[in-house]
Formats: structure tokens, C-alpha cells, sequence
């Protein structure tokens, strides 16, 4: 099964990557919920200041469309929004298996 991934670039507010990164590691505990989540990691970019990369593996495009509606997800995705300067920035994956991911 293939699954689907995404690596989602945000650029934060002078001075405000620390509350971003608070913020999307409070995502990342959301996600517990989330039994198609394989993987959610929160990054910061060498050398930049602003940016944050979100590495995630879903199970499928749809089990992660479903994430945005679970508890507390559409409140944090309200707060984190005046965090950013720009709009997130995504790159859309098929994942196809190595280290830390299963083959299924």
C-alpha cells in the first residue's frame, strides 16, 4: 500500500518560531489520535531563524483530510495562524517504504 506524505514549510513571524514550534508539537500530540498517522515530526531549518519544516506519513490522503476535523485540531490550527508570515508552503508525497516506515 502506498501511503501519503507531506513536507509542509512554515515561516513564522519574526521573532515567533518558538511559539510556532510549541504550537505544531501540540499538533504532533493531537495526532495520537490519529491511528493512520504513521509519522509527525516538527523541524527547524540550520541556519534560519523562521522556518519550520513538518514532516508526516498517513495511511492514506483521506485519513489525513480527516486529522483537520478531530478535537481540538480546527482551534490550534486558529491559533498557530497569526504565528506565520506567508502561507505554509506543502510538497505532496507517495511514500513507498524505508527505515521507520513499515512496509505494508
Amino acid at each position: 500500500m502506498e501511503r501519503f506524505g507531506l513536507y509542509t514549510r512554515f515561516t513564522a513571524q519574526t521573532g515567533q518560531r518558538d511559539r510556532l514550534v510549541a504550537q505544531l508539537r501540540r499538533a504532533a500530540a493531537l495526532m495520537e489520535q490519529a491511528p493512520d498517522c504513521v509519522l509527525y515530526l516538527v523541524n527547524t531549518e540550520f541556519g534560519d531563524p523562521a522556518t519550520v519544516w513538518v514532516t508526516e506519513v498517513w495511511n492514506s490522503e483521506a485519513a489525513h483530510r480527516g486529522s483537520l476535523a478531530l478535537a481540538g485540531v480546527p482551534k490550534l490550527i486558529q491559533e498557530t495562524l497569526p504565528l506565520l508570515s506567508g502561507s505554509p508552503e506543502q510538497i505532496r508525497l507517495t511514500v513507498l517504504g524505508g527505515k521507520g516506515v513499515a512496509d505494508q
